[in-house]
């Protein structure tokens, strides 16, 4: 067994902890997916960053990309073995996001009143 490198760790969890790929991920877990289905599931992502998400996670080997040979040509993204490993290891985080997230706005409100500071 090697010694981790505290530094490549790092890198891998700055790639694959964004919420954008985190977000793709997740939209990806029901199976294959068009790039406008994936648009329109992931709110708020413009289409350029969710081009670059998908080409960051395919580099990664966590999805694949592949063009179908129909007219006229589509493209669909799909999970990889290793993908789906890493939906279940967010699917906990992201699961705890959705369940806190009136409790967050709350705290954040408070804040903001409390030191009378915009959000940021």
């Amino acid at each position: 067994m090697t010694a981790e490198n505290p530094c490549r760790t790092s890198d891998v969890l700055g790639i694959v902890g964004d919420k954008w790929s985190l977000l793709v991920v997740r939209n990806l877990s029901q199976g294959p997916r068009r790039f406008t289905e994936l648009k329109r599931a992931t709110t708020g992502i413009s289409q350029r960053m969710l081009t670059v998400t998908l080409r960051s996670l395919e580099r990664d080997g966590i999805l694949t990309r592949t063009v179908h040979n129909v007219m006229p040509p589509h493209v669909s993204y799909e999970l990889t073995p290793m993908g789906a490993t890493l939906r279940e290891a967010t699917a906990p985080l992201l699961e705890w996001s959705t369940r806190h997230l009136d409790a967050i706005e709350t705290a954040r409100a408070t804040y903001d009143e409390r030191t009378d500071s915009p959000s940021l």
